[in-house]
Formats: structure tokens, sequence, C-alpha cells
């Protein structure tokens, strides 16, 4: 069997942190996809990792040496609705692997069978959620955006029961760590404080460890968190991505994307787009996820507020201090964001109207989000040939915006050469488009074809280096093809 290095610290936390359970075999797993550089980054040959052992590991056949699985309890807010316990219903830690170089990262298989979380669920998922997740999150990863990350995904031979009757896989998923904000909030509804100072004694050492020296390290990893989801959502704001689910179970406070059930990346620009078949409400719309963010982390600050501070009084204004922080915060990283985009060194007071006629003007021409930008990448310098010309041009009605914007350029000092260069490097010609998903989740589904799947995780690890060749994964869907609705795999 191959080696794996186990270290599993969450594992040594008392038992009301999780339940120790191995995953449910399937009848006949196979293969889908081994991330090699990922395998080879934890130390782990990829080789065995496609092999029938490695494959057998993946789908909870076969338990590894040094592993130690347990399902983890969390609470959390389910679209503004409080639900005191959740937990991994259909997901084990199977384990912590410690890599060479002293990092540490979950490893969970998702998909793995029932658990005592599951509340009437089967604890399994279909092959098209396992999919999606390995593309989406593995594209973040390439677009420079803290995630979760696939490492392997399986099929199980075995039928998963929901709208439809469909083929079941297995996703082996890595993350700095599976902590959320409904981990905190478990333990505070409880009132078990002890638990609670444990755990945050756990995520400092794990996530934080410059706090343990400082006055208030409570405070300090408040403070963090709120920093780190501050720019995580404005890096999804910067590339049209639009989450879908933002419950406080799905904030991690390591700073990471998780869950990447109903979420997309938009189109045609739409501030107010919802995917999500179950935001009936547009709680989760592109724009209100910035607002979303601050609400969840006051959460966050809620059940921090027993141990950050012996009085009362003093905990709830160090709380309200830093929530208070995030706006400013995102504010930063949205503005530097902003203008690598644009190719500007930085944003002043007098771009703020460049900036908003921008988006007043992608609004009303419901322009393609991600090409607008590629494009104007383009426009920065006259000497690039390969463009995304054919596949997209602003209307004439954009002129005088872009003739503003090009005379705003030249008031930096860059060169046009490397305005582009850094333009190109913000952003990306190739995105998961929604339509491209689809079709390589119904191939798979339908017809066991896999190449679509793998052809689109390809071109996806390399999503600024532009080729005609390539055309067809930069090029946005038909009418036809809009995919409209997300859904959650379970």
């Amino acid at each position: 069997m191959g080696h794996i290095s186990f270290n599993n610290n969450y594992a040594r936390l008392p038992k009301q942190f999780y339940t120790r359970q191995k995953p449910i075999p399937v009848r006949a797993p196979g293969p889908i996809r081994v991330n090699r550089e990922l395998s080879l980054a934890l130390g782990i040959d990829p080789d065995w990792l496609a092999s029938a052992a490695g494959t057998a590991v993946i789908a909870g056949n076969a338990v590894p040496e040094g592993a130690d699985p347990i399902a983890t309890v969390y609470a959390g807010h389910q679209f503004g609705g409080y639900n005191p316990q959740l937990g991994d219903g259909r997901a084990l830690l199977l384990g912590e692997i410690l890599t060479a170089d002293g990092r540490r990262y979950d490893l969970q298989l998702k998909g793995s069978g029932p658990t005592p979380y599951s509340r009437g669920g089967d604890g399994r998922s279909p092959l098209g959620p396992v999919l999606r997740e390995y593309i989406l999150s593995e594209a973040m990863f390439r677009l420079a955006v803290p995630t979760t990350r696939a490492l392997a995904a399986v099929t199980t031979g075995e039928r998963v029961i929901r709208e439809d009757i469909l083929p079941g896989a297995v996703l082996a998923r890595v993350a700095s760590s599976h902590i959320r904000i409904g981990t905190f909030q478990y333990f505070t509804a409880q009132g078990d404080h002890d638990s609670l100072r444990l755990l945050a004694d756990h995520v400092i050492e794990r996530h934080y460890p410059d706090l343990r020296e400082t006055e208030n390290p409570i405070l300090g990893l408040l403070e963090c968190v709120v920093k780190k989801q501050a720019q995580l959502v404005a890096r999804w704001q910067l590339l049209g991505f639009i989450h879908g689910v933002m419950n406080t179970d799905n904030v991690l406070v390591s700073g990471e994307t998780i869950d990447y059930g109903p979420c997309a990346f938009m189109d045609a620009f739409n501030p107010a787009q919802v995917f999500s078949s179950i935001d009936h409400g547009g709680r989760y719309a592109y724009r209100n996820q910035p607002g979303i963010a601050q609400w969840n982390l006051a959460c966050l600050a809620n059940a921090l507020m027993p141990i950050l501070h012996s009085q009362q009084e003093q905990a709830t204004a160090l709380a309200q201090q830093a929530i208070d922080a995030f706006p400013d915060h995102f504010l930063e990283a949205n503005s530097c964001g902003i203008a690598d985009k644009l190719g500007l060194q930085a944003l002043s007071k007098a771009d703020v109207a460049l900036v908003e006629d921008l988006w007043q003007l992608m609004t009303e021409y419901a322009l393609d989000f991600t090409l607008t930008f590629r494009r104007l990448a383009d426009l920065a310098d006259n000497t690039s040939s390969d463009t995304v010309a054919e596949l997209f041009e602003f209307p004439q009605a954009m002129q005088p915006w872009l003739e503003r914007w090009r005379a705003r350029s030249t008031q930096d000092t860059h060169s046009a050469a490397d305005r582009q260069s850094k333009m190109y490097s913000a952003n990306p010609a190739f995105i998961p488009r929604n339509h491209l998903v689809e079709k390589a989740i119904v191939a798979a589904t339908e017809e066991s074809d896999f190449s679509h799947f793998d052809a689109l995780v390809d071109v996806l690890e390399r999503p600024h280096q532009y080729h005609a060749s390539l055309q067809q994964f930069a090029t946005p869907p038909r009418d036809e093809e809009v995919v409209r609705q997300t859904f959650c795999g379970t």
C-alpha cells in the first residue's frame, strides 16, 4: 500500500468534536482522475493513487495505515436560519497529512457514506457534483483564489437516488483544515466554553501561531479571520464568481473557499445574478456576497464572545471593532484587484467614477464578465497577436469610456507592454463556464465519457494563456446553452 504521512491532531481532541467512523465500502470503485501535482506535493505516489489500491482508499474500501477517520460536528446558519447541529453528513476526515516542509493538510473523503450527522441522508454523492467540485476547485487554485483542492475522484459502481437515479462517486478533498464558523457556533450554543476555548487554541496553533504570544489571542484570531474572508470574497468578486451557499457552516476559518455545490461563474454581467436553485430570495446574489461575508463573521464574533474577554461589555466592544474592520479590508483588496484588472498602478479617488461607469455599462449591455476584462488587456498594447477579438468586441457605446481608460492609463509610468502583461495575469481567458461544466457532467453521467471533463481540467490549469486553438473553452454560451440554475449535490 502506498505511504501517506498522517499526523492527526484534530482526532486527538475530545470526543465531543467528532464521531469516529470508517467509510462505507462501495461495490466496484474505478478511477476518474488523480491530481498528480498535488499528490506529489503531499508526498503521495500518484501512480499508486491511480492504481487499484489507491482507488480503493479514495472510494473508502480500504483505510490506509495511520489514518483515523472521523466525522466532525458543527452547527450553522443556513440562509439565515440557525441549525444547532449539522456536521459531516456525507464526508469523513480520513486524516491529516504532514508534508516534508512541515505543512499540514486535511484529507477528506466526500461521498463516503452515512454518518451520525447525515440527518436521514444516504451520505453519498452523485457523479455530477464530484466532477463539478473537481473542476471548480482546481480552477480556483489556478486563479490564485484560496481554496480546498481535489486530490482524486473515483466512481463507486453504485447508483445514487436523487430526482433521478445517478451514478455515484467519491471525491478526495484537501484543505488546510475543515474547521468552520459553524464549528465555533456549535460549542457556544451548547454552552461548552471549555471546548470552545480548546477549539480556538487548536485553530491558533494550526493557522495563526504568531498569535500565541499576543495580549489577546482570541481577538487576534477573530481579526485574522475577518481579514482573510474580506480578501477571499474580494477575489470572488474580481472573477465574477458566485458561491451560491454562503452559510456559516461553509466558511472555513483558514480563509479557503469550500463547498462547490450550486456555485457558478457569471457569463453576462448582472450584479443581481443568482444561480443556486435553493436561493429563492437572492440572499447570496453576486452583489450581496461582501455583506453576507460580514454577517457570517458577526456570527463568529458572537460565538467567540464567551472567551473574548471576561467582561461582557468589553467583549462586545472588541467584537464590534473587529467586524467593523471588514469593509476597509474588503475595499483595499478589491481596489488593488480592480487596479490590476484595469492595468493601473493604483486606484485614486478620481478613478472611482471610471470604475463605476464600467460596471454600469457592463450591466446595461450584459457584457461577458471575463471577456470584457480580457479584451481590455488585449487593447493595452497593440503588439499582442493572440487575442479574444474574434469572440468579443465592445459595443460602440463603450468607445467614450475606452478613451477615458486609455487617457488614464497613460498617466501611469509603466510601459504599455508591462501594463498588458500585468493585465493578462489579472484577467483570465478561461474560466469554468457553466455550459462547459454541464457538458462534461452530462457526458460522464450519461455516456461514461470523461474526455470533456479531462479536457476542461487541462485547459483550466493555464487560465491566463490564451491560444486561438482553445477558442471553444473561452466562448460564451449560445442562448440554448445558457445554464440558469445550479444545484446542491445533496
